[in-house]
């Protein structure tokens, strides 16, 4: 029952005259239709939201482990070709420490075969340079001491 039926109702309104009653009675009666329309209204919609379906939506899941491979496909890769990078750069400053070792033994050779020939000229000089070939040697020997 609604507060407007029970003031109807009430022994109040039965002290008041008749003309306030009938006065009254058309708007009371649209005031407690507009209110029950109201209810009836605010009713269906908390019935409708509570029984409606609730749509939750989750926030879409990152899935590291994709860009995880791709993370470590990268370093793989770049490892590797930093790997290969400095093989290739120890292989040729071996090559340049062999060529340079090389270098420096030919020109060891090349001085020892210098100083060998050298000595070589240097025996051939002294032998062509000579007064008296040595076969005759005692000959010039002997030569020397009669003129003395």
């Amino acid at each position: 029952m609604s507060l407007w039926e029970k003031r109807k109702e009430s022994p109040d309104e039965s002290s008041h005259g008749s003309d306030t009653r009938l006065k009254s009675e058309p708007q009371d009666a649209i005031l407690n239709e507009a209110l029950r329309n109201f209810k009836v209204s605010v009713d269906a919609w908390s019935e409708a939201a509570y029984t409606a379906r609730r749509v939750v939506e989750l926030a879409p899941r990152r899935n590291w482990r994709p860009a995880a491979a791709w993370a470590l496909g990268c370093a793989l890769v770049a490892s590797s070709i930093s790997g290969v990078v400095y093989q290739r750069h120890e292989e040729q400053v071996k090559a340049k420490q062999a060529a340079a070792q090389l270098a420096a033994q030919q020109k060891q050779a090349a001085d020892q075969a210098a100083v060998d020939e050298e000595d070589l000229l240097a025996s051939v000089d002294s032998d062509v340079s000579r007064q008296v070939p040595s076969a005759m040697e005692p000959l010039a020997q002997m030569a020397e001491d009669d003129g003395k």
